[in-house]
């Protein structure tokens, strides 16, 4: 089979690599169909991520369809369209036996500490396979799992219907959060420097919008909640970004923090006691796989529109020349298998 191998940072090989095969009883066989270029994957290519190992094949956002399946497994068939969960945990450690496996103090992730979906065949435990709808096709689904993220910093903020949430940049991640936040009712304000970003977070029904390289910031949210915020997602993830909310977001708020940023943040510890802000991590997503899903079958969210390029794996290489472009057109690249 072929495979992408990111050799180390910024060299890529597409390579033929053997064949996988089933280990275990309860472990399955999956063709890829469609794999989604993240942002984690580009900082991995570039070698600006604090987490990846090298020589990697890269990929967490997979989507395909069952080819064979050990004598044990019962939770899918041959045939069976679906997209592979990208956590590994272990399930003895103090995170993993309270419930949350996406903190594993042993946490791997596939494209990330353990080889993805850069390549034809994977195998996995069935665990690790949650089912699609074969109404829907493969490369909108590659959105499930960015829509998981979504869902679990909405989760760890625990937004209700009567919170006003801040959202701090409106790139792929912050629309992802948009579309999770529209479920809530609650009322959402979004804050970009691209007035292009600001416009499609309208598009998906976004009444509060500010430029913060236009506008005051601080003085804009002050004007739209008297308060400030009671909850604010950084969706940006820059040096200043905490700080910057820990200004901005109402006493008894929350904020939740996603990025993988390796320098310090400067942030004055009497905000957030003065405040007695709750400031939350979210990383990757605890079992939201299947709420996603379920949200799309009943009609709740949109999963079309956010994959803006599709290239055959076969160019997979071209795909990372077009990042390195740096055309603002370019959203989100899946890859077709």
């Amino acid at each position: 089979m072929k495979q992408l191998l990111t050799e180390k940072p910024r060299v890529l090989k597409m390579m033929d690599a053997a064949e996988q095969g089933i280990a275990s009883p309860t472990e399955v066989l999956v063709k890829i169909k469609a794999a989604g270029i993240c942002g984690s994957d580009v900082h991995i290519y570039n070698g600006t991520s604090p987490v990846a190992t090298y020589p990697r094949v890269m990929g967490h956002e997979i989507v395909g369809v069952i080819a064979e399946t050990g004598k044990d497994v019962t939770k899918v068939k041959t045939g069976d369209h679906v997209i592979v969960e990208q956590i590994l945990s272990c399930g003895e450690c103090y995170p993993c036996k309270i419930g949350r496996p996406n903190i594993c103090c042993n946490l791997k992730v596939r494209g990330v500490h353990t080889d993805g979906g850069y390549r034809e065949y994977i195998t996995a435990d069935q665990s690790a396979m949650h089912i699609l709808p074969k109404t829907l096709s493969f490369t909108d689904a590659v959105m499930i799992e960015p829509m998981s993220i979504a869902f679990q910093a909405c989760s760890r903020a625990g937004v209700k219907k009567e919170d006003t949430v801040f959202v701090l940049g409106a790139g792929a991640l912050g629309k992802s959060i948009i579309r999770a936040l529209l479920l809530s009712g609650a009322t959402i304000i979004v804050a970009d420097v691209e007035d292009k970003r600001l416009e499609e977070a309208a598009s998906l029904g976004v009444k509060h919008l500010i430029n913060s390289k236009k506008e005051d910031l601080a003085a804009r949210l002050q004007e739209l909640t008297k308060w400030g915020p009671s909850v604010s997602i950084d969706a940006a993830g820059f040096a200043g970004s905490l700080p910057l909310l820990t200004d901005v977001t109402c006493n008894a708020g929350r904020i939740i923090t996603m990025a993988f940023l390796s320098e310090p943040s400067q942030v004055q510890q009497l905000k957030i006691t003065a405040k007695e802000l709750d400031i939350r991590g979210s990383r990757l997503q605890n079992n939201k796989f299947e709420e996603v899903i379920a949200a799309y079958n009943a009609g709740n969210i949109s999963l079309e529109g956010a994959v803006s390029h599709v290239v055959p794996f076969s160019d997979a290489l071209k795909a990372f020349e077009m990042i390195d472009s740096g055309d603002p057109n370019i959203k989100k690249i899946v890859f077709s298998f």
